[in-house]
């Protein structure tokens, strides 16, 4: 089954090609970046008319890189949740009337379902096993029982580190994307010479696996002289380098509580944070614990994700009504459930 799959929740607008949920016969990827730098952050107005622009082109181009016509497609997915609204309802649009007009088989995909997916493309992975999402909009820990099938762990309690990234970059002029130009920053500097702290949240037992990036990106944006180590200097590749260990380690060791509870031994990361090289560095430091990563090109948003999650639902027998619209979010997620309502459901 050759399944076309549409991403666009964002600001890069994206169209794959994928055979039986493994194979990437073309994978396009048209980034925004350049438009919304000025802006230091995501504009999305400026997004949904870039994709109204580009989907077309980004379709015909993936297309053209498989060497295939609209007629050897067997299916059409494209995301619907979560993310920009604007942005949402382009793609989604274009996949369903793209679907409708074939005669072909249409499936609206979660986005996040995607980015857990994304390591699977490349790797044969036994369910289950922990799950560690991190992007602009979530950071999440799960045990995936299957495609379809989070069972939420812990998630932040107020900011995601992706969005802690980018708002210390725009504060301190760094720029845009954040994550990537942190991360190569911090590359250059000494993570030991701010001693910033990890938010405590284990009061209740339901906290256990939470993480919280508030109160650290209040610490470097605000309080960073005062976090200071002795013979340390406030230079920018040191605070990047302190900041960027202790996001990280936020993640790691509420992540690291999870294997010892549950016994999993395998971890999937993904999403655009699992990009971070300190991060990466962290989780391959525990020789007990096997680490997947999607490689570097699929851990932002791309079409490769829908379409190869997407077949696994298409083999099932799934469809999406022609009614099926765009969510900006998903609904709260509910620890100790498998929450197919924000996950699974469409």
């Amino acid at each position: 089954m050759k399944v076309l799959g549409i991403e666009s929740s964002c600001d890069e607008t994206a169209c794959a090609i994928v055979e039986d949920g493994k194979k990437i016969i073309s994978n396009v990827v048209a980034t925004q970046i350049p438009f919304h730098q000025i802006y230091k952050g995501v504009v999305p107005e400026i997004a949904s008319r870039k994709h109204a622009e580009w989907i077309l082109p980004v379709v015909r181009q993936a297309l053209t890189e498989a060497d295939m016509s609209l007629e050897q497609v067997d299916a059409i997915a494209a995301t619907n949740r979560p993310g920009l609204m604007g942005s949402l309802l382009v793609g989604l649009t274009f996949g369903k009337t793209l679907a409708w007009a074939t005669g072909k088989p249409f499936i609206a995909i979660n986005h996040m379902l995607g980015h857990m997916y994304a390591a699977h493309l490349e790797n044969d992975i036994q369910y289950p096993y922990l799950g560690l999402l991190v992007s602009g909009g979530h950071s999440i820990i799960a045990k995936v029982n299957g495609f379809d099938d989070l069972e939420v762990l812990g998630t932040t309690v107020d900011d995601s580190v992706g969005e802690a990234f980018d708002k210390v970059s725009k504060f301190y002029g760094l720029g845009y994307p954040g994550g990537v130009v942190i991360d190569r920053l911090a590359q250059k500097g000494d993570p030991k010479s701010f001693a910033f702290p990890i938010a405590k949240l284990d009061k209740r037992e339901t906290n256990r696996y939470d993480v919280s990036f508030s109160g650290l990106k209040t610490a470097v944006i605000h309080q960073a002289d005062s976090f200071l180590k002795p013979g340390y200097e406030n230079t920018t590749e040191n605070l990047c380098a302190a900041f960027q260990e202790t996001a990280c380690k936020t993640l790691t060791s509420r992540l690291f509580r999870a294997v010892e509870d549950t016994g999993l031994k395998t971890v999937v990361a993904g999403g655009g944070v699992a990009a971070n090289s300190r991060l990466r560095a962290l989780l391959a430091e525990r020789s007990d614990i096997k680490c997947i990563f999607p490689p570097l090109k699929l851990c932002g948003d791309n079409g490769a994700m829908i379409a190869g999650v997407a077949y696994h639902f298409l083999k099932r027998g799934d469809r999406s009504d022609w009614d099926t619209t765009a969510c900006a979010r998903i609904p709260q997620f509910k620890r100790g459930l498998a929450n197919l309502e924000a996950f699974g459901r469409r």
